[in-house]
């Protein structure tokens, strides 16, 4: 999983930390640990412990913001696939996206008011109760930490939680999902430049705020809102053909009527694509599945009297599909078994032929290279 690290399960989902957490993890130990060092009541490790506890419990401010996302998906029967924590914070990766603009905004949402609360009830505590100074500290920076990270989140385009925001609106006004997340990108990248040009010139000098971070904030929001915006168009071509546009061009279809001699002339000898035919009735409906190497048993001195149907092995394990579903849903299917192959029924329970990954990849080359054209 992209080398990162399971730690366990955190109500039933499982926890992952990139490799680059441990850096962070570190840099902010340091930090911390340096700012507390100025108590005078802090001497030798104790400022260095706090500041690892400091900086545990910040990365646990991000475990609770993508909670707060993973448990509006559950409520809404959505599996929560893992919980990653790395360099920019944190994912939760769901199994799949909200069925209407309403609960994916209120997914979407479920984080950032899960910060702005901890952030109040944070400053709350600092204010009203009497801690010593470190503690109070602390307590204030955590305050601070869920405050920005909120806001920031709220900012309008993907891949954060107000781009996901952004999105659910679109998605509300037109009815088209994957057009909200064209535009909740584009907004992402114009972001993305943004912080770019703002960490470049301070790194230059030029500006007096922002930073290095900045510009690798800049960068990380460029990639992953073009990721998002790609993902879409392809979504969205994919939603304009069916299964039946997929279909692999001669699939294996024989008569069951054909004798064994009749099909082997016509279909094996001098072709080599196909060792497994569908076969089916005078109705074009399937019957069931022939091998090629299962012949070896048969003499050919037979091989005229025999028919296919006398031989063909009954239909098990094959996955059929129906020739109207989008290519959106067959491409769902077929990610969970990149080598399967699904045959397609058309109408009147007709056998049209066989769909695999490899059909679909051709179609969406030859629709790109006509746009182009």
């Amino acid at each position: 999983m992209n080398n990162n690290i399971r730690v366990g399960n955190l109500f039933g989902i499982p926890f992952y930390v990139n490799p680059s957490w441990f850096l962070v993890l570190g840099l902010v130990t340091f930090s911390y640990g340096e700012q507390l060092s100025l108590f005078p009541q802090l001497n030798g490790l104790l400022p260095w412990l706090l500041g690892f506890i400091a900086a545990l419990l910040l990365f646990a401010s991000v475990l609770a913001h993508e909670l707060g996302h993973s448990f509006v998906a559950i409520s809404q029967g959505i599996d929560v696939k893992s919980i990653t924590l790395f360099l920019f914070g944190g994912l939760a990766s769901l199994d799949k996206e909200s069925d209407t603009p309403l609960e994916a905004f209120l997914v979407a949402i479920a984080g950032p008011g899960v910060s702005l609360l901890l952030s109040a009830i944070f400053f709350f505590t600092a204010f009203n109760f009497n801690f010593s100074a470190p503690i109070a500290a602390i307590i204030e920076l955590l305050a601070f930490i869920n405050l920005v990270l909120g806001l920031f989140n709220l900012i309008p385009g993907l891949p954060l939680d107000g781009g996901n925001i952004l999105k659910s609106l679109v998605w509300k006004i037109t009815g088209n999902p994957n057009k909200g997340i064209i535009f909740a990108s584009r907004v992402g990248q114009v972001f993305g430049w943004l912080a770019i040009a703002i960490g470049g010139l301070s790194i230059l000098g030029i500006l007096r705020f922002g930073n290095f971070w900045t510009l690798l904030i800049g960068f990380f929001l460029l990639q992953n809102a073009g990721n998002s915006a790609q993902s879409a168009r392809v979504q969205e071509t994919l939603n304009g053909y069916t299964a039946k546009d997929a279909v692999i061009p001669n699939s294996p279809i024989v008569s069951g009527e054909l004798n064994v001699r009749e099909f082997v002339n016509d279909y094996v000898i001098g072709k080599n694509q196909w060792r497994k035919f569908l076969v089916v009735n005078e109705e074009g409906k399937l019957s069931g599945v022939l091998e090629v190497e299962g012949l070896k048993r048969i003499s050919t001195s037979e091989w005229t009297e025999i028919k296919l149907y006398e031989v063909m092995q009954p239909v098990q394990d094959l996955i059929t599909i129906q020739s109207d579903e989008t290519l959106l849903e067959v491409v769902k299917q077929i990610e969970e078994d990149p080598l399967q192959q699904l045959t397609v029924i058309g109408e009147n329970d007709q056998v049209l032929g066989l769909l695999e990954k490899s059909s679909i990849i051709e179609l969406l080359q030859k629709d790109k290279q006509a746009k182009t054209a």
